[in-house]
């Protein structure tokens, strides 16, 4: 299977009014329409997407601006799947990485947390004091941050709003940014775990800044010229491009070029002084800020970046969406399809597998029937508008097994006609045909019954063999004990004659002596 990147593009009509809005999938090198969803009316920030992964198909969710309901869409079917009916209007919606959990904001400030696949609403609570305008996650799902009107920004901590013991409890946020002057209008979260991880706020203040989630402080301020809409990060955290609604996009780079007093030249990281650092862009080096200045010529709404973060998408208030290569700043290609509409929303992702009208082969070989049939949807259950703490002790999620038949065949290649023939080659003997099988077991258990008897043969001459040899060293040594026993006695008895004699004589030497 080819990995082909693909743009989800999000539109809604301009106030002149266009029609409805559709969400569209679009070939990242050529601009082709791969599907498009319609009946879709979702704002700035009110657009997710979890891709297809691990057998599982993915979905899209749209919060609409002028209504509180939220559309389900997949990818292995053009039409709605699913209207959600909420409990108030969202202005802005998020999905964790791992397709879990939906955060919902109002424009009162309020935050809702569901689990998708069950509906269950585990939490809400007044995170601030008006509208929320945008929503995000951290990469690991680990923490979830909210930009107001208030100009601040909340990050609470995923583990304590699933909390059971905590539901009863207002919750605490892990902290809160208040730096900003004016309404917070785009967060980004770099690479890392919570709290391991930096993130990137863009204000109407003119002003994007850089924190420190482990410190809960600010490392960076960059002042632009006009009011900032929306910023996108590079993956590897090296620079970040910053659009406002004048058409300008300027390209920040975190790092500089700089020669030490030898004359060598080396790179360096720019800010992370606190709060006392601010970098304006275009006063420090006008020539150098120009160079890194795209003009679009028109509001940009929304950015993106590919996945190999080499080329740069931005959509316009006009519905054009434009294609840039970051190295050079050359317009690749405009993507002209959504005229009259407004791009609310951007991003990049391989094609689904499961994409109608384009479904992999390599994912349905072997298989009967269309392929999406191989490859479930993730289920998405109606979410709850109330808190229900039995729905919540219960907590029945309804989950579909992939198929994973065909994903055996992906690795190795063993058909059943070979795993057979193995088989017979190790397990049983060779005939020349299926007829002969009980010819050759009964010829083999004769020849396993002449083996055994052959084997008893042989061990009762091998006893034969142990008692002769066990005899005869007995017998020689009880022989050559006894001739021991004779030598010694023959020994002792002249001695004894010996001492007779000496007494003898020493008895007549006395009676002598009498004399």
């Amino acid at each position: 299977m080819h990995l082909n990147e693909s743009i989800l593009c999000a539109t809604a009509p301009s106030a002149s009014g266009a029609g409805p809005g559709t969400l569209s999938l679009h070939d990242i090198q050529t601009g082709t329409s791969l599907a498009t969803w319609k009946q879709n009316f979702s704002g700035a920030h009110c657009t997710a997407a979890v891709q297809s992964r691990g057998g599982q198909g993915g979905f899209m969710l749209a919060a609409q601006q002028d209504k509180s309901i939220l559309n389900v869409y997949n990818f292995q079917k053009d039409q709605l799947a699913l209207k959600i009916v909420l409990p108030e209007r969202l202005t802005a919606i998020a999905v964790d990485p791992r397709g879990k959990y939906c955060a919902g904001a109002t424009a009162q400030g309020r935050i809702f947390l569901w689990e998708i696949a069950s509906g269950i609403m585990y939490n809400s609570w007044d995170a601030h004091y008006r509208q929320i305008n945008v929503l995000r996650f951290t990469q690991d799902a680990a923490a979830l941050l909210a930009g107001s009107e208030d100009s601040g920004v909340s990050v609470w901590s995923m583990p304590r709003l699933l909390d059971e013991t905590l539901q009863i409890d207002l919750p605490t946020s892990y902290c809160n940014f208040t730096d900003h002057t004016l309404p917070v209008t785009d967060i980004v979260c770099g690479v890392g775990s919570f709290p391991s991880c930096r993130i990137l706020t863009a204000s109407a203040d003119h002003t994007v800044k850089v924190w420190d989630l482990a410190s809960k402080g600010l490392l960076t301020t960059f002042y632009f010229p006009q009011p900032i809409s929306c910023i996108v990060w590079d993956p590897s955290e090296r620079l970040f491009f910053a659009a406002s609604a004048d058409g300008s996009i300027h390209q920040v780079n975190l790092f500089r070029q700089r020669e030490d007093k030898f004359g060598h030249t080396a790179m360096e990281a720019i800010g992370g002084a606190g709060v006392s650092d601010v970098i304006r862009i275009d006063s420090a080096d006008p020539k150098d800020a120009r160079k890194r200045l795209i003009s679009v010529g028109e509001a940009v709404t929304t950015m993106a970046m590919s996945l190999t973060g080499s080329m740069l998408l931005a959509g316009t208030a006009s519905g054009l969406v434009h294609t840039y290569d970051i190295a050079s700043h050359q317009l690749l290609r405009t993507l002209s399809s959504h005229k009259d509409m407004i791009i609310t929303h951007l991003t990049t992702m391989l094609r689904p597998p499961d994409l109608i009208g384009h479904i992999s082969l390599t994912l349905s070989s072997g298989a009967t029937g269309d392929g999406r049939e191989s490859i479930t949807v993730r289920p998405v259950a109606p979410f709850q508008r109330i808190r229900d703490a039995k729905a919540r002790e219960a907590h029945e999620v309804s989950l579909m097994l992939p198929h994973n038949s065909t994903r055996t065949g992906s690795f190795f290649s063993y058909s059943r006609e070979e795993l057979v023939r193995d088989h017979a080659f190790f397990v049983q003997p060779s005939t020349v045909g299926p007829e002969a099988t009980g010819v050759s077991l009964q010829s083999r258990v004769s020849e396993l019954e002449n083996e055994l008897t052959r084997l008893r043969e042989q061990l009762g001459r091998a006893k034969g063999i142990n008692d002769v040899m066990w005899e005869t060293v007995v017998q020689r040594m009880v022989a050559e004990g006894r001739e021991k026993e004779t030598e010694m006695g023959r020994e002792s008895g002249g001695a004894t004659h010996e001492t007779t004699a000496e007494l003898a004589e020493s008895g007549r030497r006395r009676k002598r002596n009498r004399t």
